[in-house]
């Protein structure tokens, strides 16, 4: 399958069909170990300008098991520190990889390097949309819950770049979402209207209104990783906090989810983080599954096609 955009910046740019594809051949590779180097001689760069555990190790290993590799480069160490524009880094990478993932402070950054080079652009964390995350989300929840369409989620806490990628996720699956947050946190209000073309979307200030009845409740943490204090966290704990009586308003086979890092005794109890609830590990390790299927849409989509017409899963 080719898609339509080369660039995964926000989730916004992906059709439905697209969206599906990719937890389709995610779910494909996750069955099938052996799956072939369809990426060999293949390379992507990934840029950090901030700290990783699940973003890097994800697509390093994603890359290996793919047959291609992975450079690993960190901001500090390349000519941006310099001074060298991102445009001209993104027309320099553009001459020797085949993709890049970058992991930003700023959206911005990730669209200058996207707006410069020729070779696909993945946003692998910004401040206002993490994509890769939201694709992980959505392998997990169809993984534990089957069809997307008949559930309904709640976002609880902080509408942060997860929340906003999480509801144009939700708008690609089908799938109604009701968002708990304070007045001054709710998600991006363009994102908010984009998505309330496709579902149903309820912002709400009560986390108890948000999660009665839901599939599938999720949070982040409460301290942002784009700063270094605690702004925010005490206007947030406890009444977002993630507990036993929340889930409990939950339906009673309602699943958690939280993207890590995580703190327990802030935005989610360790009762619920490490409960029978709790699908935080395969949420985890279907970062892996996931980006490697993203990897295969936008370098390979002969292979990805190829894929898609020996499995009828999705």
């Amino acid at each position: 399958m080719t898609m339509q955009t080369k660039n995964i910046l926000t989730m916004g740019e992906l059709r439905s069909e697209e969206f599906f594809s990719i937890l389709k051949i995610s779910r494909y590779l996750k069955q099938n170990a052996d799956h072939g180097s369809v990426l060999c001689g293949k390379s992507l760069v990934m840029i950090f300008q901030k700290p990783s555990t699940r973003t890097r190790i994800s697509f390093e290993v994603g890359m290996y098991q793919l047959g291609g590799q992975a450079l690993n480069l960190s901001a500090s160490e390349m000519q941006l520190s310099r001074g060298e524009s991102i445009e001209d880094t993104a027309r320099t990478i553009s001459r020797y990889a085949d993709c890049v993932m970058a992991r930003v402070y700023e959206h911005s950054h990730i669209e200058a390097l996207a707006s410069s080079a020729s070779i696909p652009v993945i946003n692998g964390l910004s401040n206002t949309f993490h994509p890769c995350q939201t694709l992980a989300d959505f392998a997990t929840i169809a993984q534990h819950k089957g069809d997307l369409k008949k559930l309904r989620i709640a976002w609880v806490g902080d509408g942060n770049n997860v929340c906003n990628s999480m509801i144009y996720g939700a708008a690609l699956a089908g799938v109604p979402i009701t968002i708990a947050t304070p007045e001054e946190m709710q998600p991006l209000k363009q994102v908010v209207q984009q998505a309330q073309k496709h579902i149903t979307i309820q912002l709400t200030t009560d986390p108890v209104e948000a999660v009665r009845d839901a599939d599938v409740v999720m949070t982040d943490t409460f301290k942002s990783i784009h700063t270094n204090t605690d702004s925010g966290v005490d206007r947030l704990y406890p009444t977002y906090q993630v507990n036993d009586s929340l889930m409990r308003i939950a339906d009673s086979d309602a699943i958690f989810l939280h993207c890590l890092p995580a703190t327990r005794g802030r935005e989610v109890t360790k009762s619920v983080m490490d409960g029978p609830q709790s699908v935080v590990w395969d949420e985890a390790e279907n970062r892996l599954h996931t980006q490697k299927a993203l990897l295969i849409m936008l370098m390979r989509p002969d292979a990805a096609e190829h894929i898609l017409q020996s499995t009828d899963q999705f």
